[in-house]
């Protein structure tokens, strides 16, 4: 599909039937304009992820391109990985800047969901990826809440869940230290949320939701386990493979995503430059 938005053309390409489009045709490190901008948004409200090939930003670069569609997030302080707090370089390399075998946001999860304001959408620029594997997984919330039973679409009505990033940590064997639990406090958002551009409903959810507001802590973990059991099955997910040069631009609002593990994570680094762009309260 050829897009046309005066002065710049560029093509769309779907990636799956379930979600994602590529696009090429447009350098990122130059400013886009209203008409090409309000394009894209558009394309990303459509298929929750776009890939635009062949880009090559910096960091400053990358801040800019970002800025053009919000707010931009702070990340939390251990994400911080240089000198700008609104840049996180995911990466598995260790101190002495060789692969350490250790692989983060391996668990499907939604960006910054423990904010009172989550995260509308994260850009991810692939810097250097291993020759095989290592794929961002992404799975269709609006899907997966659409193939819910009709009683069970009633029963979450209404319901909010709990996030939190102190517990987020300690199910993955982290301690969150206190400025980090004060930065990021508990939140409480529906479990059900609307996307105000579609009207859709998706569930919202992920590593970072700990329990159902005002339901016993063990029950609730229990049916959001459920619930993320029928979210990834294999007929709502897309998996990315990277190319050099891949830009993403995904929706947080509606989709998890997590880290694939299939490739030797202490022989190939993998390393990612990220943002985000600040959303608002699910409703």
């Amino acid at each position: 599909m050829t897009i046309t938005a005066e002065p710049l053309t560029f093509a769309l390409k779907p990636l799956s039937p379930v979600l994602g489009a590529a696009i090429t045709g447009l350098d990122l490190r130059e400013p886009l304009p209203e008409t090409v901008k309000r394009a894209v948004y558009d394309a990303f409200v459509r298929y929750h992820v776009l890939c635009f090939r062949d880009q090559h930003l910096s960091e400053a670069q990358q801040i800019a391109f970002t800025e053009q569609f919000g707010t931009l997030e702070r990340h939390i302080a251990r994400n911080r990985t240089g000198a700008n707090p609104l840049v996180n370089i995911v990466s598995n390399l260790g101190p002495d800047g060789k692969p350490s075998g250790k692989l983060s946001s391996t668990r499907w999860h939604t960006d910054k969901s423990f904010r009172a304001l989550p995260s509308l959408a994260t850009i991810l620029h692939a810097l250097v990826m291993p020759p095989q594997g290592g794929e961002t997984c992404f799975a269709n919330m609006i899907a997966a809440y659409e193939a819910l039973p009709t009683a069970d679409k009633t029963a979450l009505d209404g319901v909010r869940v709990v996030h939190s990033w102190e517990i987020s940590c300690a199910r993955a064997g982290k301690r969150a230290p206190p400025e980090e639990i004060a930065d990021a406090p508990p939140m409480a958002h529906p479990l059900v949320r609307t996307i105000p551009e579609t009207g859709e409903k998706a569930l919202f959810m992920g590593e970072h939701a700990a329990y159902l507001e005002g339901q016993p802590e063990e029950a609730g973990r229990a049916r959001l386990d459920q619930l993320a059991a029928h979210a990834v099955q294999e007929r709502f997910i897309y998996r990315h493979p990277w190319r050099a040069g891949d830009l993403l631009m995904w929706d947080n609002r509606c989709l998890l995503h997590c880290a694939n593990t299939n490739f030797d994570a202490a022989r190939f680094p993998r390393v990612l430059q990220r943002t985000c762009v600040r959303g608002l309260a699910p409703a």
